[in-house]
């Protein structure tokens, strides 16, 4: 805590595979268990297609077909349906203990729905909430959020697309929302705008809504 702002460390973790991403955000989880220890981990992921706990269970055969397409599939225990992770994503995983900010999920995930708002104005790009959780652009979703929260550490979080390929999404009912579209930073603004672009927005959206300190060791 400084100056009565939690700290929150970011830490830039580049490509990493699906499966590490979750071993990592297991790692800075644990490190709550001896004091706050808030983190913000960025990535990108190659391509993979992620479930979460909503309804049941995703036939096997229906993701024995994603991975023909070249992804990987994993189960998760985010809240939400399905969607997809690949390149081009800005993928940010906040491992927060929330009693050091507001012990709300609810007031979070507003919070991280602000957070992008404010990221897609800062680009000129108008979006907004819907009943469906997320960002959108119209009836298009620019930033899919899912999270988990136990005891209130939250881990998972939230995926910009910024100049990825959204044929991927062209698979799927992306987080099971039939008659809604996908779109991207890149394809808002008629621009290829990169993931390396969009971090520093993205960070100081964060620091003004969740009211805290960045700091950045790498």
């Amino acid at each position: 805590m400084q100056g009565g702002r939690p700290l929150v460390d970011v830490v830039h973790l580049g490509r990493v595979s699906y499966q590490e991403g979750l071993r990592l955000q297991q790692v800075y989880v644990n490190q709550h268990k001896s004091g706050p220890a808030h983190s913000l981990l960025l990535c990108e992921h190659p391509p993979v297609y992620t479930t979460g706990i909503r309804h049941k269970p995703y036939p096997a055969s229906l993701l024995d077909q994603l991975v023909l397409l070249g992804a990987d599939v994993h189960r998760t225990n985010r809240g939400g349906l399905i969607t997809f992770h690949g390149p081009g994503q800005l993928v940010c995983y906040p491992v927060l203990n929330l009693s050091g900010f507001k012990k709300s999920v609810r007031w979070y995930v507003g919070q991280l729905e602000k957070t992008i708002i404010s990221v897609c104005s800062q680009f000129g790009v108008q979006a907004s909430t819907s009943p469906h959780t997320g960002v959108w652009v119209g009836d298009n979703k620019i930033c899919a959020i899912g999270i988990h929260c136990g005891r209130y550490i939250t881990s998972h979080g939230l995926a910009l697309n910024c100049n990825t390929d959204l044929s991927w999404f062209s698979h799927i009912i992306p987080c099971g929302i039939e008659g809604k579209g996908v779109t991207s930073l890149s394809r808002e603004l008629k621009r290829d705008v990169g993931v390396e672009e969009a971090v520093p927005h993205l960070l100081q959206a964060f620091r003004h809504h969740f009211a805290c300190q960045l700091t950045d060791n790498s």
